[in-house]
């Protein structure tokens, strides 16, 4: 028998692509409401009926929906930022660290990462585990991401507006509600100072972090950074770290290169030997980062093939 999905917010740009991913598998049964969507009533019993619910909401709507979940049997991805660092969710990103994959198949609250975390996560939560990189260290994360990221306004603007800029950098407050998410599940103790920026394209995206290894204890060198990614990813479905010998003989990086996938890269950039280093995330940010994320989380909750509609 099918496992039946609800998709609360299906129309927006996550929950397109996760009905996508979904909607031709015959292990699935989608609750659709069409025209019903904005009916509380209609939304209330949908929430009660499905066995699994996808939240692709505001993060306020994402609460209240949470709130109308009265048959406890029902489990939640939380696509939304609402829940990325609340009591009683787990984080939703299975090769985060050895135990995460597990934690996800026996909750029934996860909370889906956000696209710059996933990448920022898997190029330091392994480095701050290994105690390559010390809690207290101020790390700084640079990213550019596709106008997609940015919702129905954002892409509105690049697709039908007049005068958009190639490229934006933006969060100058240095607020971004992203950092909660990425300084706590890195297990850093200062917040990361992120700058986000957008361009002219629809989705993909590079999340960069660099590292003095000088100012890291006993000066790592980019062999050591690229083995603790090796090791801490090794047999993982989704997750590859490039070869350094292959990073050498590159010379950019396609944020679009990962784009309809489910898939993350990592790089480690450097001169051998060297003080620097330059480590990079690529993936797409409707995918790793979002809607492929959510479908991978809902085959573990629901004991399936991990890469079921993902490959």
């Amino acid at each position: 028998m099918a496992h039946t999905i609800f998709i609360d917010g299906e129309a927006g740009t996550t929950g397109l692509e996760i009905r996508e991913r979904l909607e031709a598998r015959d292990d699935l049964e989608l609750i659709l409401l069409g025209e019903r969507r904005r009916d509380l009533e209609a939304r209330r019993e949908a929430l009660n009926e499905a066995d699994l619910v996808v939240l692709c909401l505001p993060d306020d709507a994402a609460r209240e929906a949470v709130s109308l979940v009265q048959r406890p049997e029902v489990k939640v991805v939380d696509a939304s930022t609402a829940h990325r660092t609340a009591s009683g969710w787990t984080y939703g990103f299975p090769e985060l660290a050895p135990h995460q994959r597990g934690e996800i198949i026996s909750s029934r609250r996860v909370s889906n990462p956000g696209c710059y975390p996933t990448g920022f996560l898997a190029l330091v939560a392994p480095l701050v585990r290994a105690g390559i990189l010390p809690r207290s260290h101020p790390v700084s994360v640079n990213a550019v991401s596709g106008y997609s990221g940015g919702g129905k306004a954002m892409i509105a603007e690049f697709e039908q507006g007049e005068g958009a800029p190639p490229y934006r950098a933006y969060g100058l407050s240095l607020k971004h509600k992203h950092v909660p998410e990425m300084t706590r599940h890195a297990g850093l103790e200062h917040d990361v100072l992120f700058a986000p920026a957008v361009g002219a394209y629809r989705q993909g995206m590079l999340v960069e972090v660099p590292l003095h290894l000088s100012a890291l204890p006993g000066s790592p060198s980019i062999e050591v950074i690229h083995g603790a990614l090796s090791e801490a990813y090794d047999g993982a479905r989704f997750v590859e770290v490039v070869d350094l010998e292959v990073g050498e003989a590159m010379t950019g990086l396609d944020p679009e290169g990962l784009n309809g996938t489910n898939r993350l890269r990592l790089h480690v950039f450097g001169d051998r030997g060297g003080g620097q280093a330059r480590l990079v995330a690529l993936l797409d940010n409707l995918g790793k980062g979002a809607s492929g994320a959510a479908v991978q989380n809902l085959n573990l909750m629901l004991g399936l093939s991990e890469d079921a509609g993902l490959v």
